[in-house]
């Protein structure tokens, strides 16, 4: 019985296979006719979980993608070839899908046969999505969980999953639950994050990070080097005194005006002076066009919360939630008695030495001059985040092996789809993300 590698790909929301197509294809050029060992790659790409199912939740995609795992893993002893390893990528909501994934597979014993190997995310919300100083935040926090049924309900980390009430997305990264047993276990984690421009997962969701060293990047003098080999990927980079920052001149009123893009996808995009015709019907384009969005939201969000009553009412495996159930009744610890505030208020968090993990506070009484600049308002690129995330953040930064990534996509609207060539057919300019691909599959351990 010939052994395989099972590399498990998993889209995001409003997601479906093709979106992960390109991923699927460099992956299979860099690694496909590669044997280490007498052991093949085989891809699957996650599809039982696509399109409006997404909106069900982390937990239902998850379960839906560990059954489909199973099904794979038996077709193939079918076909005399074994999983002997295993790896997961994710993207966007396909990331926490993974990681709620890998416990589903721990608690069935899956690990004890099979190697884990790679877990690897691709802007990924790993906290949720946080809170910013912005109007347009807390519009995006109160609709979401309204009009993206369970899905944003986890998103904004206002589900109380967990019978002691905790939000899934503290509970996948609490070290005393199977999830975050089953991450350690990967000797590869490595996790993609959008420097700029995602407008979609900011940059200290997906690169778990109590602040965002990019927010400000054009005036804050900060330096980057790139990756020769791999275009848009991140060598390093480092902040520089804001004496020697350097910030671009800006344009004159007429060259604005020749220069104005309509937010809208770049086929509906024109040059000037057909811009200016394009701006003067967005007072019934824009209205009509959230109208539209909303309707159809609402709509997909009550289909969702239809089908997860059946779900829950013909369910009869015992899911991860009874089973974590049972242990919080049971246990009582300190660690579950940290994360037991649900309803954490979010607030901003303070400059923190370093990109990733927040510094303990220290013991020293602040100076009056300190004390007007915590009381000053943050900036809108500054994350507002719950006890709750900032747990996370310290949790999941804890891991030995985690290794960051950061993309800089400099001059694209939206950098949530270039990160993973999602629609090149499209939208070309979707290939500037295939050097981040291309970095991914070489440091991919067969």
């Amino acid at each position: 019985m010939s052994d395989v590698h099972l590399l498990v790909l998993i889209h995001g929301m409003w997601g479906n296979p093709s979106h992960l197509a390109h991923v699927n294809k460099i992956i299979r050029e860099v690694k496909g006719e590669v044997e280490d060992g007498d052991v093949k790659l085989e891809v699957l790409v996650a599809e039982t979980n696509k399109d409006e199912s997404t909106y069900d939740g982390i937990d239902w995609g998850g379960e839906r993608v560990a059954e489909e795992i199973r099904q794979k893993t038996a077709d193939l002893e079918k076909e005399g070839r074994k999983v002997t390893r295993f790896s997961v990528t994710g993207y966007s909501l396909g990331g926490l899908v993974a990681r709620y994934v890998i416990g589903v597979l721990h608690q069935s014993k899956f690990f004890e046969t099979v190697q884990p190997v790679n877990f690897n995310t691709l802007a990924t919300p790993h906290i949720g999505i946080p809170r910013f100083p912005s109007t347009f935040s807390s519009i995006s926090a109160f609709l979401g969980p309204k009009l993206l049924s369970r899905s944003g309900e986890q998103f904004f980390c206002v589900d109380k999953w967990s019978p002691r009430g905790r939000p899934l997305v503290e509970v996948l990264a609490d070290p005393d639950r199977i999830f975050y047993q089953a991450l350690i276990l990967f000797p590869n984690i490595r996790i993609y994050a959008n420097a700029i421009n995602d407008l979609t997962v900011p940059y200290v969701t997906s690169g778990i990070s109590a602040e965002d060293p990019f927010g400000d990047y054009e005036k804050n003098g900060i330096k980057i080097d790139f990756h020769e080999e791999y275009k848009h990927v991140i060598k390093s980079y480092s902040a520089v005194p804001l004496s020697s920052a350097t910030t671009k001149e800006p344009q004159r009123w007429y060259e604005s005006i020749r220069n104005m893009r309509v937010p809208l996808p770049p086929r509906f995009q024109a040059e000037f002076p057909l811009n200016l015709a394009v701006y003067a019907l967005l007072p019934i384009l824009f209205p009509t066009f959230i109208c539209l969005a909303l309707i159809r939201l609402s709509f997909q969000s009550h289909q969702s919360r239809g089908r997860l009553r059946h779900l829950e009412a013909q369910s009869t495996r015992e899911r991860l939630v009874h089973i974590i159930g049972k242990l919080e009744s049971e246990l009582e610890s300190a660690a579950v008695d940290l994360y037991d505030d649900p309803a954490g208020t979010p607030i901003a968090t303070s400059r923190i030495s370093g990109a990733d993990p927040a510094n303990k506070a220290s013991s020293t009484k602040p100076t009056k001059g300190q004390q007007k600049k915590s009381q000053s308002k943050p900036p809108p690129y500054q994350p507002l985040l719950t006890p709750g995330q900032l747990q996370c953040i310290e949790n999941l930064n804890n891991i030995p092996q985690l290794k960051k990534e950061r993309t800089f996509f400099e001059g694209v609207r939206n950098s949530h789809a270039v990160i993973v060539c999602r629609d090149p057919k499209m939208f070309k300019h979707h290939l500037e993300g295939e050097g981040v691909l291309r970095h991914w599959a070489d440091h991919f351990e067969l």
